[in-house]
């Protein structure tokens, strides 16, 4: 099975090509462009280079939240016209899942996060069972103080994952229980979705083309000053 996926839910973007669980093609930026300028090039590149069609994907994924509300639905966006143009089934994969993917450390809790900003992290837990990852808690936005707080009651050996990590790790004060994520592994990758995607699939959990929805866990920015009387219309 050929999988096209796209992440755009945070500072970085990424596209990638993958056959069952070989990476055909990868692409990835953390260059400080818009994902509405890098995207789509990207998605050309990664099909021209494979010397693939999109007609010969199988499925279509991409990053359905948490994560920045423009990029979310960036990536959707392009996502749902490809699978409308080719007739072909596509599916929304957490992005802290998908960020989990990067790691498979089978001796720490998983710990994946995301930098909300307003002092706040969109996180998730995850341990490394066999060949599965398996969730611990469901995808939220959570404060530093309470995430480390609860990571201390585990008492587990921790590994941080993700734009949020170095923040929490720096929080711990650098705990010897906790650990970093190599940098290069620390971002979401398009592969990772491409991953999740498959195991979705398998499962037949997947999203109706035009029923493809996005997790913004928090409400968007305007929405929430609008309703603190914040915001002239």
């Amino acid at each position: 099975m050929k999988i096209l996926a796209v992440d755009s839910s945070s500072v970085t973007a990424s596209v990638a090509l993958v056959e069952d669980k070989k990476i055909i093609s990868e692409f990835f930026m953390n260059a400080g462009l818009t994902h509405s300028e890098t995207l789509a090039p990207m998605v050309e590149s990664v099909l021209t280079n494979a010397k693939t069609k999109l007609s010969e994907v199988d499925l279509l994924a991409v990053s359905n939240g948490p994560g920045s509300f423009t990029g979310l639905r960036i990536g959707a966006s392009i996502v749902k016209a490809m699978a409308l143009a080719a007739g072909k089934p596509c599916v929304g994969v957490s992005s802290l899942y998908a960020l989990a993917q990067s790691s498979w450390n089978s001796e720490s809790v998983i710990c994946a996060c995301m930098d909300a900003r307003r002092d706040q992290l969109y996180n998730a837990l995850f341990k490394v069972q066999g060949e599965k990852i398996i969730r611990l808690t469901e995808d939220r936005a959570i404060s530093v103080e309470n995430l480390i707080a609860e990571l201390q009651n585990l008492g587990e050996k921790i590994e941080f994952v993700g734009d949020g990590a170095v923040i929490c790790y720096n929080s711990t004060g650098k705990n010897s229980l906790c650990t970093l994520t190599p940098e290069k592994n620390r971002y979401i990758k398009a592969s990772g979705v491409a991953f999740a995607a498959k195991e979705i699939y398998n499962n037949d959990a997947v999203s109706d083309l035009c029923d493809l929805s996005l997790n913004y866990i928090r409400i968007p920015q305007a929405e929430r000053l609008l309703k603190e009387n914040k915001l002239k219309i």
